[in-house]
């Protein structure tokens, strides 16, 4: 039997690396060096058997993101056969013009998200010339619904706590025949949620979780306020989940372009990998 496969397309915070505006290492090395590039968090889940794909969030870099995935998966030509929201900011819902006329001019895409999110899309120009001219077709879902996109694998959304100006947040539960996947690339505070992160963790193989800043240092080198910023951060995580390591493969996403886990010089992520954690990146691929 063909396993499937979850494919990381994007590990970056909304901006992508590099950030609009800015030269700060990170964001100076990308320019210069494609390899230090990071593009919008998203996953695709590939179903080789089917010789379909399902999105995880549709990105401001979607086209090169498709492409990429097409072209290694021997899928060109193939689009995806859903696309699953978490939410609606910059770097999780733009790509879905993508498939508008101008381009794509997909046909009925299903695209599942929040009744927030349903109703932005559908009531809010450009967004409902996709919807009016059929280029795709919102779905509502709900946290803890189950939604099989074949019959060895379960996408469930769980919904977590986060910046919902327009919309909802979800993270994902993402089930496979042998392994059980946990998505959260957004959320503010881990103390927020109803969930326990470590109860969460227990309950999964890998997790996939918001390392959008690594330390409260950082933030104030960038002048912002630890108090004002939506995102837990990485040390925080790593001293809740410290004791996890050893039973749930634990990886970090949607990185902000100031966090110091991803500078060229590795000593920060060498410090996160000799805790035991790990960090995500582009094109890696978890079988499921």
């Amino acid at each position: 039997m063909t396993h499937s496969i979850i494919t990381i397309l994007g590990t970056a915070q909304d901006g992508g690396i590099p950030h609009p505006n800015c030269f700060c290492e990170n964001c100076t090395n990308a320019i210069r060096d494609p390899a230090f590039k990071r593009n919008a968090a998203s996953l695709a889940i590939i179903l080789p058997e089917e010789n379909k794909w399902h999105l995880i969030d549709a990105t401001p870099d979607l086209k090169e993101q498709l492409a990429r995935l097409q072209i290694k998966h021997s899928l060109q030509g193939n689009i995806m056969e859903s696309i699953f929201l978490t939410h609606a900011h910059v770097g999780h819902y733009p790509g879905l013009l993508f498939l508008g006329r101008e381009t794509m001019n997909t046909d009925t895409i299903p695209v599942f998200a929040g009744e927030k999110m349903k109703n932005l899309l559908e009531q809010n120009n450009p967004w409902s010339q996709l919807t009016e001219l059929k280029n795709i077709r919102v779905k509502k879902i709900a946290d803890g619904q189950l939604l099989p996109i074949s019959d060895r694998i379960i996408v469930k959304p769980i919904a977590v706590p986060h910046r919902n100006e327009f919309s909802e947040t979800f993270g994902f539960w993402i089930e496979g025949s042998n392994k059980k996947v946990l998505y959260i690339p957004d959320i503010d505070r881990w103390d927020e949620w109803d969930i326990n992160i470590y109860d969460a963790c227990m309950e999964a193989d890998i997790c996939l979780l918001d390392g959008t800043f690594y330390a409260e240092k950082e933030l104030q080198h960038i002048h912002r306020d630890f108090h004002e910023i939506p995102h837990p951060l990485m040390t925080e995580t790593m001293n809740r989940l410290q004791d996890l390591t050893s039973k749930t493969e634990i990886f970090f996403t949607h990185f902000n372009h100031s966090n110091p886990a991803i500078h060229a010089d590795g000593k920060v992520k060498e410090e996160i990998e000799g805790r035991g954690f790990k960090i995500a990146v582009e094109g890696m691929e978890i079988i499921i």
